[in-house]
């Protein structure tokens, strides 16, 4: 019997899991928040209105907080990074979409909830981190891709100064758009957005004259 390779995985016994069970697992998730709030929510209500056991669950999911960080997860996957052939167009347009986001019931309403238990659940903010967080930070790694390679943006020699960097932009775009959004419960509208990243690409002093 051969010895598996190095950091392989040993093979897990039984059915493979269904990418359509586990779709209709995180959409029925989002529709049972929706209606039920984070404190009524069960694992029996998402199995009933996705029509699978909950024993398929617990398979998949250790228990609510990782399910509901699943399903918030699935959502922000969707988010893309299109080439709009600027910096400026680029962060415009992923704004613009984040916020069309936020405005869905069920994003608004998952996304709420998880980080307002996470508050009480540090397990559950690692979850967050790794799911949503450290996933999403995609789009501005990619986004200053582009910007470096187009000679808007310098390259970063440090790769720890350049995470930093990537850390604090994400964290300025995401923590203002969410607060917009979902505390001030503002508008985040092309007036809002074009302001909002000529302050990100020029600061408080503003462009600098020609």
């Amino acid at each position: 019997m051969r010895n598996p390779s190095p950091g392989s995985s040993p093979a897990r016994p039984g059915r493979p899991r269904s990418a359509a069970a586990d779709a209709a697992i995180l959409a029925a998730t989002r529709d049972a928040l929706v209606e039920l709030g984070w404190s009524k929510l069960t694992m029996g209500d998402v199995s009933a209105r996705a029509g699978v056991a909950k024993t398929t669950l617990y398979r998949r999911w250790a228990g609510k907080n990782e399910l509901v960080v699943d399903a918030v997860a699935e959502l922000f996957d969707a988010l893309e990074l299109p080439d709009r052939g600027s910096l400026e167009a680029d962060i415009e347009y992923v704004v613009l979409q984040f916020a069309a986001l936020l405005r869905r019931p069920e994003a608004r309403t998952a996304l709420m909830a998880v980080v307002a238990e996470s508050t009480r659940d540090e397990a559950l903010r690692d979850r967050i981190r790794s799911a949503i967080v450290d996933r999403q930070k995609r789009l501005v790694v990619l986004g200053r891709e582009r910007a470096q390679a187009r000679g808007e943006l310098p390259y970063e020699e440090d790769e720890a100064v350049a995470g930093h960097t990537t850390d604090l932009i994400f964290d300025v775009i995401a923590g203002t758009v969410v607060h917009r959004a979902l505390v001030s419960s503002e508008p985040v509208d092309e007036l809002w957005v074009s302001a909002f990243t000529a302050l990100l690409m020029h600061g408080l002093r503003g462009p600098t004259p020609a």
